[in-house]
C-alpha cells in the first residue's frame, strides 16, 4: 500500500533536488525512508541525497546498489548510482553502471544520455581540421566500423 505521507515526502525531496537543494532534500527523503522502509526508490535518492550534501559516499553507494538488487529493471535508480560514482570520482564505475542499466532496464533516454556525456571520445582523424568536418566524420564512421570489426574478431 502506498503511504501518502512518505510519498508526499519524497516528492518534496525530489523537489529540493532539482533545485540543487541537496541538504534540504535530504531531511525529507529520510522521512520517506523511515516511513516506507522497503521503497528501493526512496533509499536510492537517499543515496543520492547524502552524496550530494554530505559526501559520505560508500554509505550513499550501499544504499543505490541496495535499492538496484530490489528493483533492477528501473533506469532511474541506475542513474542514481551512476551520479553517486561520478561525485566521488569514480567515471569508470559510473559507465559501467550506465551500460548495465542498457543492458538490464528498458530503453531510456536519459541513460543514453549520461552515458554519451561521460564516455570519452577518440581524437578527430584529422585533428588539423575540425570534429565536425565532413571528411573527419566519414574517416571517424570508418575508424569505428573498422574497430568493431576489428574487435569482434579477436573474440
Amino acid at each position: 500500500m502506498l503511504d501518502t505521507e512518505a510519498f508526499g515526502e519524497f516528492r518534496q525531496a525530489l523537489n529540493f533536488l532539482r533545485d540543487d537543494s541537496a541538504t534540504e532534500a535530504l531531511t525529507h527523503i529520510r522521512r520517506a525512508v523511515e516511513l516506507e522502509t522497503q521503497n528501493p526508490f526512496y533509499s536510492s535518492y537517499l543515496g543520492l541525497a547524502m552524496a550530494r550534501a554530505e559526501q559520505k559516499w560508500s554509505e550513499a553507494e550501499k544504499l543505490c546498489e541496495s535499492a538496484l538488487r530490489t528493483k533492477r529493471d528501473q533506469p532511474q535508480l541506475y542513474l542514481n548510482l551512476a551520479e553517486v560514482y561520478e561525485g566521488s570520482g569514480r567515471r569508470g564505475d559510473a559507465v559501467e553502471t550506465l551500460l548495465r542499466a542498457v543492458r538490464y532496464a528498458q530503453r531510456d533516454l536519459r541513460v543514453n544520455r549520461m552515458l554519451s556525456r561521460l564516455s570519452t571520445r577518440r581524437r578527430p582523424v584529422l585533428p588539423f581540421l575540425r570534429r565536425n568536418n565532413i571528411i573527419n566524420r566519414q574517416l571517424g564512421l570508418w575508424r569505428h566500423r573498422a574497430l568493431r570489426i576489428i574487435g569482434s574478431e579477436a573474440v
